[in-house]
């Protein structure tokens, strides 16, 4: 492979941003991509792929290039160069990579795979939760399979389109894919493509949706004519899959404390023919208390650490801190008891969480039925990227009693 200075620039100017303006990486690389109109798919692919690659083994460059944990752009560019020598990428005869010594670079990446933070690039505190948490074994196997790269994932909307038919009208955009076992509805790109600008997105033929994502919506087991509740809707994903599952039929409420993200919801729904969702900013308890003992479903998608979703995520591992995650445990349990009491008798409730760790998943449903005798344990699952190639991901179905 051959590097080209306008790429490099980019990548280097994004990693700026990313490292030391603590911007999102997703929200960086969309801003890249729209830098130069000319850059075909090839070039578009170096840029993002290249960008999250070095975000993901950010501790593991900066302890090979030796640039102590200091971002500033020559140091990112000793970073760059580590990337490109671990990748066997030629480096150009350009001023950034004098005296590149490539030889200890291969030996300090040796080196680095006998220590699992350097090796899997992961904070310290990180590592250390995780291990308490899951043991040393099954985390190393789990932060190994988040560090690879994800894969996109479709779910076919099946209000509009079956899959077959969808595989279909993809082939004909050059857009290839395959069958997810044990996922009704998903579909895995073959090859990574920009899929928001084929005629089937704009038709709203599917939504890109993770593979475990997509397991959460069927786990609640709604019917066509319910009355259900999304309390976390954010933008939708799970919301619409709810949809599709009730064949438009009955209501949907989809709660959030963020206008803006239920506005995205609202131009997704639109786009997928979905019209049975009543949108409602949580502004005030009373927005709860008026659904009290109402719905047959309750879906608590709720906020979570995310160290389940690290893979498609890589940035949130150096922005996760360890406080962060001893409060949005307490936000869980508030949650939890707050919204539950919007199932009515003999109605159910979902508890999902994109976290791997039991501390938010397990051990809050299990302090929740230690408090609320109203409810009863039906059934759980636990999805882990080592075992399922996909995200990480917990979901917990009780049953309040009649």
């Amino acid at each position: 492979m051959r590097l080209h200075r306008n790429l490099c620039f980019t990548v280097i100017d994004s990693l700026h941003s990313i490292f030391n303006e603590e911007e999102f990486a997703g929200k960086v690389v969309e801003k890249a991509l729209k830098r130069d109109k000319r850059w075909g798919a090839r070039d578009r692919k170096f840029v993002a792929e290249t960008i999250y690659d070095i975000v993901r083994w950010k501790r593991l460059y900066n302890e090979i290039a030796g640039t102590k944990d200091h971002y500033s752009r020559e140091n990112l560019w000793k970073m760059f160069a580590v990337w490109a020598v671990l990748k066997g990428i030629d480096l150009p005869d350009w001023k950034y990579f004098e005296s590149t010594p490539v030889r200890r670079i291969k030996g300090k990446f040796d080196e680095a795979q006998k220590t699992r933070v350097i090796k899997e690039s992961i904070p310290d505190w990180m590592d250390e939760i995780a291990v308490k948490e899951l043991g040393a074994d099954a985390w190393s196997k789990e932060i190994a399979a988040m560090n690879q790269k994800a894969e996109v994932i479709l779910r076919v909307n099946t209000l509009k389109i079956d899959i077959a038919t969808l595989q279909k009208f993809l082939r004909k955009e050059e857009v290839d894919t395959e069958i997810v076992r044990d996922h009704p509805s998903a579909l895995r790109l073959v090859e990574r493509k920009n899929v928001f600008l084929t005629e089937a997105f704009k038709r709203g033929y599917f939504e890109v949706q993770d593979a475990s994502s997509q397991l959460v919506a069927p786990f609640l087991q709604v019917e066509p004519g319910m009355r259900v509740v999304d309390t976390c809707a954010g933008a939708g994903g799970k919301t619409l899959h709810l949809a599709s599952l009730m064949q438009n039929k009955g209501q949907i409420i989809a709660m959030d404390i963020y206008a803006g993200k239920l506005a995205q919801l609202k131009k997704r729904a639109k786009r997928a023919g979905v019209h049975n969702i009543d949108m409602r900013v949580i502004d005030s308890t009373k927005v709860i208390k008026k659904l009290k003992d109402s719905a047959d479903a309750v879906l608590i998608d709720a906020p979570c650490s995310g160290i389940g979703v690290l893979k498609r995520n890589p940035d949130s591992k150096w922005k996760l801190q360890p406080e962060f995650l001893d409060n949005i445990k307490k936000t869980q349990a508030e949650i939890l008891d707050s919204y539950s009491r919007m199932v009515k008798k003999g109605g159910k409730l979902v508890y999902a969480t994109c976290s791997i760790l039991p501390s938010e998943n397990q051990n809050q449903v299990k302090n929740f039925l230690d408090t609320h005798k109203e409810f009863k344990f039906v059934q759980d699952r636990k999805v882990s990227p080592s075992k399922s190639g996909f995200d990480g991901f917990y979901m917990a179905l009780l049953e309040r009693i009649e």
